[in-house]
C-alpha cells in the first residue's frame, strides 16, 4: 500500500480504506472508558464534586501531550505511530512486527496492541508476538531496561512535583478562599475552637478536618438578605431566589405554546400544507425567481421561468376545463388556487418588465456610436427584440424599433442641419464685421505658402479665426456626409432595414412560446413601402442641407440661437442641441453680445453661405477640396441605397444637380478669391535673394507655390478624384462642365497677368521718405524677426536695398526671367496635365506679354544710363577740338561713356550677375548707334578726323569685346562703310600707311587703361562657357532690345 493511503488509515484510524460501517470505537468513546456505565459513574461523580470545573480543565489536559492524536470526530488519544521496543530489543516496534510478518500496517487497532502508549496495549500479546523467540535471559534484560525506564519518569515526576510544590500551595488557597466566599456571602465564618499551626500535612485534610469539626451546613445563616444566595441547603444552594420566576416563566410558555405544541389536529393540517407546499414548490417558486432573473438580468432565466409558469397556468386551465361542473378535490382546489395567484404576480412582473424593455428597444439610438463601439454591443436591438417575442407581445417589436430609429433618424438631421447653418452663419457674421486684414497680411499668409506645402497642416495658410469658420464647415459636412456621421446611420440603417425585408435578420430571432410569436417575423408589405419611402425622405432631408448650404444664400433668419429647443426625452443629446454647458459661448443667446446683421458691402463672397469672408484663395482651395470630396462620395453613398437606385429616379438627378451645383459655386467662389490674392501677390515680395538662385528673389518661388497650390486644388475641385474611386461614382460625379473649364481658364491667364502687372508696379514705385510702402507697411509686415533696417541696405547674397530703383528692377528682370523660363511653362504644364486641354493659344498670349513687360521694364532700367551715354557721345563729337591733324589717343568722351559702363555693371553684377552680358550688350549696341548717327551728321572726314574716329570707335569696340553681338559687329560695320564713303581717296590711301601706328596707339592705350576697365576683361574660358550658358538661357528667339530703342 502507498504511503499516501497508509497516513489516510493512520489519520482517520481504520483498518481499511473501503469501510462496510461506522467503527463503534468512532462512537465518541475515549480508549479508557469501554462501558457506558463507567461513563454514568463518571458523570455522577463529576455531577457531586465541587470542583468539577477544575476537573474538567485537568481532563482537558490530555489533549496538549506531544505526540498524541486526533482524529476528524474530536476523539483524541496518545497513540504514537511507532515506537522504540519497552523491552530495549529494538527501536522501532512497527518494523520489527512488520519483518515478522504481523500486518500492523494495515490495521491501525491491530498495530495499537503493540504500542506501549495506547490503552488496548495487550501485554500477552506483545510477548507472544514481538519476543516470541525470546528465552529467559533476555526477557531479564528488558525487564531491567523496562525497570530503569520507569524509574527515571518517577525521578521526573517527583522533580516537578517538588519544583511546583509552592504553585499548588497557592492554587489550594484561592480555592478554600473562593469557596468561603461562595458558601458565607462575605459574612465571617464562625471562628474554631482553637487555632492550628499550619503543617505540610494538616493540607491534605483541611476540608475534612473544617467539615467534622464546625458542620457550617448544619448551622443556621443569621436572618438576612444574603441568605437565599448562599451556597447552603436551605437556599438550595443559591438558586432559592431565582425559583419563582423560572416557575412564572414555565406556565407562561406552556399558557402560550402549549396549543401550538400540543394540538394533534393542527399538527396534520400543517403536515397536510406542508406535503401541498413540497408538492407545487415550482408554483410558488416561480414568482420569486422571475423576479430574481429580472434583478440579475438573467433574460435566459427569466424566458425559461416565464414558460414554465404559462405551462403551469395552461395546466391550471386544462383542469378546469376537464372538471367542468364537477367539484375538484382539495388537491385540485389548492392546484388551481396555487396556480391562478401565481400567474396573477407573474403577469404582473411581466408586464412591468415589457414595459421597461420597450422603452429600451425605442431609446436605443440614443446611445452614440462611439459608445456602442467602446462598451455595448452593436447588436443590443436584436437582444431585446429576441427578448420580447420569446415573451410574447401584440405588436411587431421588429417594426417599432425600425420605427423608432427612423424617428430619431429624422429628428436628428433636422437639428444636428439646422442648428450648424446658424452656428457658421453667426461665425461669418462676426468674422465678417471685424477689421479688414492689410494687403500685406494677407500676403503673408500666401508668402507662407512657400515654405509649407498646402497638403500639411492648415494652421498657417489664414487667419485664425478663417480658419476655425473653414473646420466649422467641413465639421458640419463631415457630420452629415462621413460614414462615421448622419449619412453613415442612415446607411446602417437601409442595411438593417433590408435585412429585415429578405428574412436574413429574422433567422436568429425565437418564435416564442408554442411559437406565438412567428406572425411577427414578416413585415407587412405596406410597412415595406413606408420604409423604403422613409429611407428616401432621409436621404433627401441630407441632400436637401448640403444643397442649401452650398446652392443657397447666407441664411437672414438665425432665431434658433436665441430660442433654442430643448431636446426631447427620446432625442439624444448628441442628436440634438448642444448641452449648454459644453456650447460656444458665442452660440448662446447674449443681449449685451448680439451677432451683427449679415453685411451688405458688396463683396463678392458675401453671396455665399460657405465661404468666409477674407479668406484667401489658398485656404479655400484646400478645405474646399475636402468638402467636395465628402459631398461627391456622399452623393454617391446615397444613389447607392437600393430604394434610390431603384425605385426613385428623381432622387438620383437631385443628387447630380447636388454635386453639380456644389461644384459650381465652389469654383465661382474661389475665381473670385483667386483674382483678389493675384492682386495681393505682389505684397510677397520681400526683396530677399532666394537661397537656390541668387539671381532673383523668393517672389518666383512664392508664385509658383501659389499658382501650383490653386490649379492642384482646382483639379480635385472640378474632378473630385476621391468620389470617383467609389463604385458607381461615375453616374453622380459627372464630369466638369465646359464653362466651369473656361472659367479657370480665364481666371488663370488673369491671375498671371495681375501677377506680373504688380512684379512690375514693385519695381517701378517711387520710394518715399519717411513711412511709405516700402520701409513701413512691407517691413513690417514681411520682415523676419531680428531684422533691421541697417541689414537692409547691404547688397549681396540676402537682403538688398528696396530703395534704390534699379536694383529693385534689376531683380524684378531677373524674376521675370526665371518665369519666363522655368515657372509659368511648369504652371503651363501641370494646368495642361490636370485639365486634359492645351493652352496653346494662351501659352503664346502668355508668353508675348512676358516678353513685352520684360522688354519694356529693362526700357526703363536703361534709360536713364543710355541718356546719359548718348549725351556724352554727342558732346564729345560736336567738340571743334574733336579732329586733330593727327591723333594719338582717343578722346574724353570715350572714357566718360566707359566709365559709365563701369558704373553699369558693377550695379548689375552685383544686383543680378546673369543680366551683366545682357544689360552691357545692348547698351554697346545702343553706343555703336549713337557714334553711327553722330558721324553720319558730319559733311565729310579727313585724314585726322577719319583716324580720330577710326580710334575711339576700335577702343570701344576692344574694350567691350566680351559684349559685342552680331548686331554691334554690323553696326561698327556700318560706320566704317560711312567713313569710307565720306573721304576722298588720298585720305583712304594714308590712313592704309598710318594703320600700324594706329595699332601700336590703341595697343598702348589699352594697356594704359586696364586696371580702370578690368571689369570688361573676358573671363577664363570656363567662367566664360559658363556666362555664355546662362546667357543662352534667355529664351527661344532672344528679345530685340533696340525693337523700341
Amino acid at each position: 500500500m502507498a504511503d499516501f493511503d497508509r497516513n489516510v488509515l493512520e489519520f482517520y484510524q481504520l483498518s481499511t480504506p473501503f469501510p462496510t460501517e461506522w467503527p463503534a470505537e468512532k462512537d465518541n468513546k475515549s480508549d479508557d472508558s469501554d462501558s457506558e456505565q463507567e461513563q454514568k459513574k463518571q458523570k455522577i461523580n463529576r455531577r457531586k464534586s465541587r470542583y468539577q470545573a477544575l476537573e474538567r480543565a485537568v481532563s482537558n489536559r490530555q489533549s496538549i501531550v506531544q505526540g498524541s492524536e486526533k482524529s476528524a470526530n474530536g476523539v483524541s488519544n496518545l497513540v504514537q505511530k511507532d515506537e522504540p521496543d519497552p523491552l530495549g530489543t529494538s527501536d522501532s516496534v512497527v518494523r520489527t512486527l512488520k519483518q515478522l510478518g504481523v500486518p500492523v500496517q494495515d490495521d491501525i487497532r491491530l498495530r495499537n496492541r503493540f504500542l506501549l502508549s495506547s490503552t488496548s496495549f495487550s501485554p500477552a500479546l506483545f510477548l507472544s508476538q514481538m519476543h516470541a523467540t525470546a528465552d529467559t535471559q533476555s526477557l531479564l534484560n528488558g525487564l531491567d531496561v523496562l525497570s530503569k525506564s520507569i524509574d527515571q519518569k518517577s525521578a521526573s515526576l517527583k522533580v516537578l512535583v517538588e519544583s511546583n510544590f509552592e504553585r499548588f500551595v497557592r492554587a489550594k488557597a484561592t480555592i478554600d478562599n473562593v469557596y468561603k466566599e461562595m458558601k458565607y456571602r462575605g459574612a465571617e465564618p464562625p471562628s474554631p475552637g482553637r487555632a492550628r499551626g499550619h503543617s505540610r500535612h494538616a493540607s491534605k485534610s483541611s476540608f475534612r478536618n473544617s467539615i467534622v469539626g464546625t458542620n457550617p451546613l448544619a448551622s443556621p445563616l443569621p436572618n438576612d438578605s444574603r441568605k437565599k444566595n448562599a451556597l447552603v441547603k436551605e437556599s438550595d444552594y443559591g438558586v432559592m431566589g431565582i425559583k419563582t420566576p423560572l416557575l412564572d416563566v414555565a406556565a407562561k410558555a406552556e399558557d402560550v405554546w402549549g396549543p401550538a405544541l400540543g394540538g394533534r389536529e393542527k399538527e396534520e393540517n400543517l403536515k397536510t400544507v406542508s406535503t401541498s407546499l413540497d408538492r407545487y414548490k415550482e408554483y410558488i417558486e416561480a414568482s420569486s425567481n422571475i423576479a430574481d432573473s429580472i434583478k440579475r438580468k438573467d433574460y435566459e432565466a427569466l424566458v425559461e421561468e416565464y414558460g414554465r409558469a404559462r405551462r403551469f397556468a395552461d395546466e391550471a386551465r386544462k383542469l378546469v376545463e376537464d372538471l367542468g361542473s364537477t367539484p375538484p378535490s382539495e388537491t385540485q382546489t389548492y392546484q388551481i388556487l396555487l396556480a391562478a395567484r401565481m400567474w396573477y404576480d407573474v403577469e404582473e412582473q411581466i408586464q412591468l418588465f415589457k414595459r421597461d424593455v420597450w422603452r429600451k428597444l425605442t431609446s436605443l439610438h440614443t446611445v452614440s456610436r462611439t459608445e456602442s463601439l467602446a462598451g455595448q454591443p452593436q447588436d443590443q436591438h436584436m437582444e431585446l427584440i429576441g427578448l420580447l417575442l420569446e415573451l410574447g407581445v401584440d405588436d411587431n417589436p421588429i417594426w417599432v424599433w425600425l420605427l423608432s430609429r427612423y424617428d430619431y433618424l429624422k429628428g436628428k438631421i433636422s437639428s444636428a442641419g439646422e442648428r450648424a447653418k446658424v452656428e457658421i452663419e453667426v461665425l461669418r457674421r462676426r468674422l465678417a464685421n471685424g477689421e479688414k486684414p492689410a494687403p500685406q497680411m494677407m500676403a503673408s499668409y500666401l508668402k507662407h505658402l512657400g515654405r509649407q506645402s498646402v497638403e500639411s497642416k492648415a494652421t498657417g495658410l489664414d487667419s485664425t479665426d478663417v480658419i476655425e469658420l473653414w473646420e466649422k464647415m467641413l465639421a458640419f459636412l463631415s457630420s452629415l456626409l462621413s460614414a462615421q456621421g448622419i449619412l453613415g446611420e442612415v446607411m446602417e440603417f437601409w442595411q438593417t432595414v433590408e435585412s429585415f425585408i429578405d428574412g436574413r435578420a429574422q433567422k436568429s430571432l425565437p418564435t416564442g412560446y408554442n411559437g406565438e410569436s412567428r406572425e411577427h417575423h414578416r413585415l407587412s408589405q405596406q410597412g415595406t413601402i413606408d420604409l423604403q419611402k422613409g429611407t428616401i425622405e432621409l436621404v433627401d432631408m441630407i441632400r436637401g442641407h448640403v444643397f442649401e448650404f452650398f446652392a443657397g444664400a447666407p441664411p437672414e433668419d438665425i432665431s434658433l440661437l436665441f430660442s433654442p429647443l430643448p431636446p426631447s426625452p427620446g432625442t439624444p443629446v448628441s442628436a440634438g442641441l448642444t448641452p449648454t454647458s459644453t456650447r460656444d459661448p458665442r452660440f448662446n443667446f447674449d443681449a449685451n453680445n448680439l451677432p451683427p446683421p449679415s453685411p451688405k458691402k458688396g463683396e463678392p463672397w458675401e453671396k455665399y453661405a460657405f465661404w468666409p469672408p477674407t479668406s484667401n484663395s489658398v485656404s479655400g482651395v484646400h478645405y474646399l477640396s475636402k468638402m467636395l470630396s465628402l459631398v461627391g462620395s456622399g452623393a454617391s453613398e446615397m444613389a447607392s441605397v437600393a430604394p434610390v437606385s431603384q425605385g426613385d429616379p428623381k432622387q438620383v438627378e437631385l443628387l447630380k444637380n447636388l454635386v453639380g451645383a456644389a461644384r459650381e459655386r465652389c469654383v465661382s467662389a474661389l475665381c473670385a478669391a483667386w483674382s483678389k490674392d493675384a492682386e495681393n501677390i505682389k505684397y510677397v515680395e520681400d526683396w530677399k535673394r532666394s537661397k537656390e538662385i541668387g539671381d532673383v528673389t523668393r517672389m518666383p518661388a512664392s508664385f509658383a507655390a501659389f499658382e501650383g497650390a490653386l490649379l492642384s486644388g482646382m483639379q480635385k475641385i472640378l474632378y473630385i478624384p476621391e468620389a470617383m474611386a467609389k463604385s458607381g461614382s461615375g453616374d453622380i460625379v459627372l464630369p466638369p462642365p465646359t464653362k466651369l473649364l473656361q472659367m479657370v481658364r480665364g481666371q488663370y491667364v488673369s491671375t498671371l497677368y495681375k501677377a506680373l502687372s504688380g512684379m512690375v508696379e514693385n519695381a517701378e514705385r517711387a520710394v518715399k521718405k519717411a513711412d511709405d510702402e516700402w520701409t513701413t507697411d512691407v517691413d513690417l509686415t514681411l520682415m523676419e524677426p531680428g531684422t533691421d533696417r541697417a541689414s537692409l541696405m547691404t547688397v549681396g547674397s540676402g537682403t538688398v536695398d528696396p530703395g534704390d530703383r534699379n536694383v529693385r528692377m534689376l531683380l524684378t528682370l531677373g524674376n521675370l526671367h526665371a518665369l519666363r523660363t522655368k515657372v509659368v511653362p511648369n504652371l503651363n504644364g501641370q494646368f495642361e496635365n490636370a485639365f486634359s486641354v492645351k493652352l496653346t493659344d494662351e501659352s503664346k498670349t502668355i508668353k508675348d506679354v512676358l516678353g513685352q513687360i520684360d522688354a519694356r521694364l529693362f526700357q526703363t532700367y536703361t534709360r536713364p544710363s543710355l541718356d546719359s551715354l548718348r549725351k556724352i557721345i554727342r558732346a564729345g563729337l560736336a567738340d571743334p577740338k574733336w579732329a586733330p591733324p593727327k591723333p594719338t589717343e582717343v578722346k574724353p568722351y570715350v572714357y566718360e561713356a566707359l566709365l559709365t559702363l563701369v558704373l553699369v555693371h558693377t550695379q548689375v553684377s552685383t544686383t543680378a550677375p546673369s543680366m551683366t552680358h545682357q544689360v552691357l550688350s545692348y547698351l554697346l549696341e545702343q553706343i555703336s548707334r549713337e557714334l553711327l548717327d553722330c558721324l553720319k551728321a558730319r559733311p565729310k572726314f579727313d585724314l585726322g578726323a577719319l583716324m580720330q574716329a577710326t580710334l575711339d570707335v576700335e577702343f570701344f569696340a576692344q574694350t567691350l569685346s566680351q559684349y559685342t553681338t552680331e548686331r554691334a559687329s554690323a553696326i561698327q560695320g556700318e560706320i566704317y562703310s560711312m567713313l569710307d564713303s565720306k573721304t576722298d581717296n588720298q585720305a583712304r590711301a594714308r590712313l592704309q600707311d598710318e594703320l600700324p601706328g594706329m595699332r601700336e596707339v590703341l595697343k598702348k592705350l589699352r594697356e594704359q587703361s586696364r586696371s580702370e576697365f578690368a571689369c570688361f576683361k573676358r573671363p577664363r574660358r570656363a567662367a566664360a562657357a559658363s556666362v555664355q550658358g546662362s546667357v543662352a538661357g534667355v529664351g527661344p528667339g532672344g528679345l530685340e532690345r533696340t525693337a523700341t530703342g
